[in-house]
């Protein structure tokens, strides 16, 4: 059957409305669509065999495998799981493979008169490996039956077809790159959630300021960007675009709340009179809603209210300064747990004894495992376990190095804060008002103290002590970087993203003691105290480590966590964000990354924003990057052995010589 542009009637009155061979049309189209990150999408396959096409009604067949399992080649459903990755490479990866799968998403542009005009995108999954021959083939078939005034533009899933169609000229097969797709839409998610609350709308930092100290947890704060102190609340918008990896989505992950990008908040709330009001804020991958409700919820206090935080008893005995590369995992309690972490690291990339594979070896319903993909991505197929663990740990020692530095313990902050009669008393004052909950005296208590911490003598026992271990030669040029380690972050159910200091152009003696001061006074921060006592954590139990590092010039640098943070389900993926210089500059918002998703089960990666360069990396760096990410996802197996789910977070750095640098491993907040 064939169906024209302007048809409206649709002819099915349920059932499976799939259809086979038929041209399409945009009546056709929305009957048979679903919606996919706020776009309406369709499922087809070309039948190379039999020259036709299948139109999936997508209700009915949500997956493409399924249909031609059991549709065309007459297969149950239980033979198809029995071997379900040879079936997915017969289609995905065959270079002679019978059918052709693809997305068709329906998408408008804003004409000159001020008009919609809508625009068909075909495209494959991430996974496709497509040649050139084969991509040109699907766009020309399709091409041929959608109707000729609905244009069409073929999107490359991922940067190998990117490669492919660079030989293809756009005038035969027209193409549109993701970023470019969706670099300017109007609404996304960045972690999802559901809250009702009262919003509150500022568009300057000023605004925000003049009303943060009346900011409570039934409001949801609305900004064109969020800052890293913002308080604990219902939930956040944000008005510019941010990426998923900054230091406040982490907050928003971590505490559990709703967080967005909603472009077009401000002409909404104009509209609607919201600035204010109680709505209801829906975040899902697929969609972000904000509706106004016609009274004020009923709401109990959220369950964080509630909520206390266990922390261990930090030691604070005889721990010496040590070399990072001296700590493991079980030293948190005397260094805390990211000086903890890169001695970990160190031991897992120089002993090459750890068990890199674990991820890979958990069942994924209906596969018994991911091995044999794994196998694949190391160019090892068919290895034992032996070998492959091997080679698993060969990957990771050749691709990162961790970075060399001292550990200064607990116990030094602890002689440093007793060595001060000053200290002592203000301290005693400050959780005197923290136990009355006499909260408009605790803010400038704070402020007192992390003024006394900044400017009392160092202790020379502490003194010597620093002076004596830092690397390098500390009264010359020798640049370091100085960063916090304490034993309240990292926890579950509170990260502590951005909430403690570290500073990054240290030289000199003079400098570095500085340094260390300032990292111990973050600790008393008028933020980081209020946010440890909503969660019951104790003055008396919370210290602070201090990591000195040795700097290192870097070419790039980014962050990357082992999950899809919009779609935890997403076992695949490795998100990966990057910007010229420090890491740090992709989580505190000075900049607009460049950002990349990689698969690490079926390999491939793809570009979802260019970020304020601009510009996408060179191919050669894009690749280095998936290898990046793969070593994330192998570290994953060891430093969340008791949860192989439990994602990372890394910051990382590449150097002129395009050595990759880990300068932190933490968990990621889910």
């Amino acid at each position: 059957m064939t169906l024209t542009l302007g048809e409206t009637e649709v002819p099915w009155a349920g059932g499976d409305r799939t259809v086979v061979g038929a041209n399409l049309s945009l009546p056709l189209f929305r009957t048979l669509s679903g919606v996919l990150a706020g776009h309406p999408y369709l499922k087809v396959v070309v039948d190379r065999v039999e020259s036709t096409w299948h139109l999936l009604d997508t209700r009915v067949h949500p997956f493409h495998v399924n249909y031609i399992a059991t549709r065309v080649l007459g297969m149950t459903l239980d033979e198809l799981d029995a071997d379900l990755d040879a079936f997915n490479a017969s289609v995905y990866m065959d270079p002679e493979r019978r059918f052709l799968l693809g997305v068709l998403s329906l998408h408008s542009e804003e004409a000159a008169d001020g008009s919609e005009s809508p625009f068909l995108v075909l495209e494959t999954t991430e996974a496709d490996t497509m040649h050139a021959a084969l991509l040109e083939e699907f766009y020309l078939y399709v091409r041929g039956r959608v109707d000729g005034r609905l244009p069409l533009l073929l999107k490359p899933a991922n940067h190998g077809q990117e490669h492919e169609l660079a030989s293809v000229g756009e005038a035969r097969v027209p193409r549109i790159l993701s970023h470019r797709l969706f670099g300017d839409r109007t609404r996304t998610c960045l972690n999802p959630g559901e809250a009702e609350g009262r919003l509150r709308h500022f568009r300057t930092m000023a605004e925000y300021e003049a009303a943060a100290a009346q900011l409570g947890w039934a409001d949801i704060v609305a900004m064109p960007r969020l800052p890293d102190d913002v308080p604990r609340v219902a939930g956040f918008v944000n008005t510019e675009p941010i990426t998923p990896l900054s230091h406040t989505n982490v907050l928003a992950s971590g505490w559990g709340i709703p967080n967005a990008i909603m472009r077009d908040l401000d002409a909404l709330v104009r509209r609607d009179g919201l600035d204010g009001a109680w709505v209801r804020y829906r975040v899902r991958e697929d969609a972000v809603t904000l509706e106004p409700l016609s009274a004020a919820p009923d709401l109990t206090k959220p369950a964080w209210h509630q909520q206390r935080i266990r922390i261990e008893t930090p030691l604070l005995d005889e721990a010496p300064v040590l070399a990072l590369h001296r700590l493991r995992s079980t030293d948190r309690d005397s260094y805390g747990t990211k000086a903890a972490n890169l001695g970990e690291l160190h031991h897992v990339l120089d002993s090459r004894t750890a068990d890199l594979t674990a991820f890979y070896a958990r069942p994924r319903p209906p596969r018994r495992d991911l091995l044999g993909h794994l196998a694949a991505r190391l160019g090892e197929q068919g290895a034992s376990p032996e070998r492959l663990r091997a080679a698993a740990a060969r990957c990771v020692a050749e691709t990162v190095r961790a970075p060399e530095g001292v550990a200064l313990p607990f116990r030094l902050h602890h002689l440093f804060l007793t060595s001060s009669p000053a200290l002592q008393q203000g301290i005693g004052k400050l959780k005197m008002a923290l136990e009355l909950e006499a909260f408009d005296i605790v803010d400038p208590l704070c402020l007192s103290l992390q003024h006394l911490v900044r400017t009392a003598p160092m202790p020379d026992e502490v003194a010597r002590a620093i002076t004596a271990s830092v690397p390098g030669p500390p009264a010359g040029g020798h640049r370091m970087v100085v960063r916090s380690s304490s034993n309240a972050e990292d926890l579950p159910g509170f990260s502590a993203a951005g909430i403690y200091d570290s500073v990054t152009t240290v030289r000199g003696v003079e400098q570095l003691m500085d340094a260390v001061r300032q990292v111990w006074a973050s600790l008393l921060s008028p933020r980081s105290v209020r946010l440890r006592h909503q969660v019951g954590i104790s003055l008396d139990d919370t210290y602070m480590g201090v990591i000195v590092q040795e700097y290192v010039p870097a070419s790039l640098g980014g962050v990357l966590v082992t999950c899809n943070p919009t779609r935890r389900e997403d076992f695949r993926n490795v998100y990966l964000n990057c910007t010229p210089g420090s890491p740090e500059r992709v989580v505190d918002g000075t900049v607009l990354p460049q950002q990349y998703l990689y698969n690490t089960v079926e390999g491939g990666g793809r570009t979802l924003d260019v970020g304020t360069s601009g510009e996408d990396l060179p191919p050669e760096t894009r690749t280095a990057l998936a290898r990046l990410a793969l070593t994330g996802r192998l570290l994953q197996s060891h430093f969340s052995a008791d949860d192989p789910d439990g994602a990372l977070d890394i910051e990382w750095l590449m150097t002129d010589e395009g050595a990759f640098r880990l300068v932190q491993v933490r968990p990621y907040a889910r």
